[in-house]
């Protein structure tokens, strides 16, 4: 059966249930996201949302981080914690022999979670280390820069992890009224499914989650990308240029013509070989190993965006090329055969893209959390392949604004 929408109360609140039945193979699944919970909630403090799920992966009070892990891995049970940009999200999977004790765990990590001072240096000395060897890594330095540049002044100019300054200034404290604040049932999705039925499914979400408060929820802000085609270039001793590059795409994620954006996307820079920018700049010329662009539609934001790395004396004509190669594309569009092999392979690879109950499940609840309903993904394959070359040509002239192209550049001039 395919993924159904339902709801389940828990505490008085109404929260939302996404569940699909699955018996061809012995196992279960939950996911739990909670809502403008990820790094676009950190506030005064960037990396809180990232740091705080680290420290939701400290285990129990009770069994420790080691005694946690030990009764996870005795049963072959996953559990683990992470915060994107927008969401703050749990992720349960084991066999579903195993999933009652699963929830168990779940529960009590909810009701008791590790939050000790001990846990916090721990994960605060993994994180400061981690962000201090991500001083050397360059391609990382770049697409700092890139949304540093292309949202100024906006919560996604600062780095989703913080800096190694952010995470010293942490304490305890801070985290506990984070996860406070935002693991709260009104915020909450449960996305669910395997080998059992709704009831069951419910069942589950109220045991695991009738520890968290109703809390509050709130609106997620959506930010535009600058459209002042900036320039951005920061020295470091580097052997090559890092090359990121952006604009904004004025289109929110719910929009009807979203389809049309993916198929211009995929022929532009996201298919890997055979797109534009890969053909100009890496076949054609040589001056990368790789060459991609995107466009990113998400709740909080939309843009274009793209990268490459070059040899530091091909900097400058790389970046020629990259506005020539989006110039022309906007101005003059696609060609049939173009159009004929995208929808080759974004039709052709559906079924690689829909195997899995895992994969299943997280297309319905993208589905949802975009607004575009459940089921949405099907309909947009019959959108794809009755897109005639008129149409796409028309959708892609319709966006000159990808021409205001900011660059964010790690270069080392001095070489």
């Amino acid at each position: 059966m395919s993924a159904i929408l339902d709801k389940v109360e828990i505490n008085g609140v109404e929260i939302p249930l996404i569940f699909e039945e699955e018996r061809l193979l012995p196992i279960a699944s939950m996911q739990v996201v909670f809502r403008y919970s990820g790094s676009l909630a950190d506030g005064e403090h960037p990396g809180l949302a990232k740091f705080s799920a680290r420290m939701m992966n400290e285990g129990t009070k009770k069994l420790g981080a080691t005694g946690f892990a030990k009764a996870l891995e005795e049963r072959a049970i996953s559990l683990s914690a992470h915060a994107g940009t927008e969401t703050f999200v749990f992720e349960l999977s084991s066999l579903k022999e195993e999933f009652d004790k699963g929830i168990g765990l779940f529960e009590s990590l909810l009701k008791e979670p590790n939050l000790t001072e001990e846990s916090f240096k721990k994960v605060q000395t993994t994180t400061i280390g981690s962000l201090m060897r991500k001083e050397s890594d360059y391609d990382y330095q770049a697409s700092l820069l890139l949304k540093k540049s292309l949202f100024e002044n906006t919560p996604l100019a600062r780095p989703a992890e913080g800096s190694v300054e952010d995470i010293q200034g942490l304490k305890l404290s801070i985290v506990e009224n984070f996860l406070k604040n935002h693991l709260v049932l009104r915020r909450a999705i449960i996305v669910i499914g395997g080998a059992m039925t709704l009831d069951e499914a419910k069942a589950y979400a109220k045991e695991a989650l009738q520890p968290l408060p109703a809390g509050e929820s709130e609106p997620l802000p959506f930010f535009s990308a600058s459209d002042q085609a900036k320039m951005v270039i920061e020295e470091k001793p580097t052997e090559q240029a890092y090359i990121y590059f952006g604009a904004p795409f004025m289109m929110r994620v719910d929009d009807p013509e979203s389809y049309k954006a993916k198929v211009a996307a995929f022929i532009l820079g996201s298919s890997g070989f055979g797109s534009r920018l890969m053909e100009e700049i890496r076949v054609k010329r040589g001056l990368a190993y790789s060459a991609y662009g995107r466009i990113v539609l998400n709740k909080s934001s939309s843009y274009f965006s793209g990268y490459l790395q070059t040899k530091l004396e091909s900097q400058d004509e790389a970046q020629k090329v990259v506005r020539e190669v989006i110039e022309t594309f906007v101005k003059k569009g696609v060609t049939q055969k173009e159009l004929e092999d995208a929808k080759m392979f974004l039709l052709g690879s559906e079924p690689l893209r829909n195997e899995t109950l895992s994969q299943r499940l997280g297309r319905a609840f993208n589905e949802y959390y975009k607004g575009v309903g459940l089921g949405f993904s099907k309909k947009e394959l019959g959108l794809i392949e009755a897109l005639t070359l008129d149409d796409l040509n028309h959708f892609i002239t319709a966006h000159p604004e990808i021409l205001k192209l900011s660059f964010a550049i790690v270069t080392n001039s001095k070489k």
